[in-house]
Order: C-alpha cells, then structure tokens, then sequence
C-alpha cells in the first residue's frame, strides 16, 4: 500500500507544490496577499468567488499572480446555485427590523453564475472547486480542455461518489468540524450531515479512486499528519490561517478566535440562509431565540443581511464570524511560518 508520505509527494508533485497544504477559498477572508503567502510557502493558495463578478475574479488572479509569480498554484472556488425555491423575506425582515437595523435599498442582480464559471476558466487556475454541488457536465469539459483541474466539496461518501462520476480530479472531505459553511448538496440536508473528518476521510478514501483533501480542524502538525495517515493526499485549512496578519479580518472577529473552545462554536443560518459554522455572537444567539423566525433560504438572507450592513445594521454582525472547531490552535503569525509548522511539525510525525 502507499505509505502517507507517498500519496503527499505525489499529490504535490501534480500541482506543483512544496507541502500539501491547501489555503480554504474563505469568501470576504482570502486577499490575494494571504494567497501569495500561502503559495511562498509551498502550498496552493485559492479565492473564494461566489460573490464576485468576472472583473474581480480577473482582478484577484492578476494581483496574485503579481505577487506569487506567474506559476504559483492557486484555486478558484463558485458556489453551486441553489435550485429556485422560496423567496418570501419577510419573517426575516421583520426580525432584523427588530434588532434595531433598517435596510438600505435592494442592490442590483448579483453575479451570473455561468459568467463565473468563464471568468474563472479565463483565469486559468490551477484548481476551479466546486462548494454545495458539482458543475454541469459542459462546464467540466471546459476547465479540463483549459488544463484545470476540478475539486469538488463533499460532505458524504454519496456526494464524494457523485462528484468523482461527475469528473473530479480531487474531492474534499469537509468534515462537520470545519468553519464556515457546510458544503452538502441538499441545503436542507445539511443539519443531518454532521460527519466529522476523522470518520469521513477513510471512508471516501477507500471508495474513491481520486485523490481526498481533508478539510475541518486542521490546525497544527498532529491533525495534518493524522488526515494523511487516514488516506488523504492533502489538507486544506482555513480557520487556521484567519488570524494571519495577511488576512486583515475585522478585530473584534480575529479575538473571539483566541482560546475559542470546540464546543462554543455554534452552526448557523442567520447570516446566508446556508448552514455554516461560526463565533457565537450576539447576532447569532438572536436568530436562536425561541421567538426568532427561520432565516430566509440561500440567497435570499445573504442579500437582505447585506442590505442591513449597508444601511443602518443595529445589531447584525459587520462581517461573518466564521470559525472552526479548532479555532483555540489559531495564532497570530505570518501565513507563511503557519503552513510551514504545519508540515515541518507533520513530518516529523510521519518519519
């Protein structure tokens, strides 16, 4: 069988990296300076573009690449849309009315998502990845006629299968201790797929035949090594790099990470009508109250929260509080010393 080390070698050897680390594509939280980091130190930076248009996917790769060099790796990940369903806002409304916001005027249409999907081909990434499902056949073809590979978020062995008929080249097994938000395909699924990486990485790793990343909780050479150790190839982490100085999250974020303890992080639709995992702020305990209505479904509570932050927000959180269950391992340091302990401190383990 092929020894942890191997499978990492090889995985690395095929994009082009130093160490088997992955930067999460964290919407809001992955400027291109974190990114560039991130590649310096031998790994595969990456943007999370579900809300940017094809100019600022096009921008985000320039100012990369601008740092990096023109053959650093990085990823590029959409959101699957959701199929069309219910859009009534009011219930949501009228709750964040009452916590002292008013919203300021619908925006215009968001972007198109067939337009991301050409914008993000046009870029030429190393990765494109997929989050809540997988991309149309065609839309396949297209990246891997431009030379890009397809990574596709899997939260069950079901979904895993699904994206590997579909084409992927990779899947990543986001396990439920990952931060922000759960990538199953049905969003009403998503409370019942609570899998935690340890149990998720072995089974997709013995059922599949591409190559798993493991994502959820990977914050230092111990989980690093033991993800490998359970079957995957490569590991891709988020929370841990959130309190880099390359990151430029809000303060009030970045310290409620500090000593944040597993079972403090809290999951959560009030901010996108998606489940995530979060910082239990004040904001959030509201949409838990008993009295509070369910949020509005994907997009729908994304844009009208959006539109409180832009008008008079009260008491709506100014950016998502996004955090993982390992959150407490988090530190303050360069992203590139971040993923470099990672591997040095993983190797060791493995040797």
């Amino acid at each position: 069988m092929t020894s942890a080390r191997e499978r990492a070698e090889r995985f690395c050897e095929r994009y082009g990296l130093g160490v088997p680390v992955l930067e999460a594509p964290m919407a809001g939280a992955c400027p291109p300076e974190l990114a560039a980091a991130v590649a310096g130190a031998g790994g595969m930076g990456a943007s999370g573009a579900v809300n940017d248009s094809p100019e600022r996917i096009a921008d985000w790769a320039a100012r990369f690449r601008g740092l990096a060099g023109d053959d650093a790796p990085f990823q590029l990940n959409l959101w699957i849309p959701d199929a069309p369903g219910d859009t009534d806002t009011a219930a949501a409304q009228a709750f964040l009315d009452s916590l002292g916001g008013r919203a300021a005027p619908p925006p215009g249409p968001g972007p198109v998502f067939e337009e991301q999907v050409e914008a993000v081909i046009a870029a030429r990434p190393t990765v494109a990845s997929s989050i809540m499902g997988v991309f149309a056949p065609e839309q396949v073809r297209a990246l891997h006629d431009a030379g890009i590979a397809w990574f596709a978020c899997a939260t069950t062995l079901d979904e895993a299968l699904a994206a590997q008929e579909a084409g992927a080249d990779a899947v990543v097994a986001q396990g439920m201790e990952a931060g922000g938000h759960r990538g199953t395909s049905d969003p009403d699924a998503a409370e019942r797929t609570a899998v935690g990486l340890f149990a998720l990485v072995p089974r997709l790793a013995d059922a599949l035949s591409v190559p798993v990343v493991a994502a959820g909780a990977i914050a230092d050479g111990r989980a690093l090594a033991a993800a490998l150790t359970l079957g995957a190839s490569a590991v891709q982490v988020g929370t841990a790099l959130l309190r880099a100085p390359e990151t430029g999250i809000d303060d009030d974020w970045a310290a409620a990470l500090d000593g944040l303890a597993p079972e403090d992080t809290v999951t959560t639709r009030a901010y996108t009508g998606r489940l995530a995992r979060a910082v239990p702020t004040g904001y959030i305990r509201a949409w838990a109250s008993p009295d509070a209505p369910a949020p509005a479904r994907y997009p729908e509570q994304r844009r009208l929260v959006a539109r409180y932050r832009a008008g008079e927000p009260g008491a709506v959180d100014r950016v998502n509080h996004w955090a993982g269950q390992a959150a407490a391992r988090s530190r303050r340091a360069p992203a590139g010393e971040i993923v470099g302990s990672l591997w040095a401190d993983a190797a060791g383990l493995l040797s």
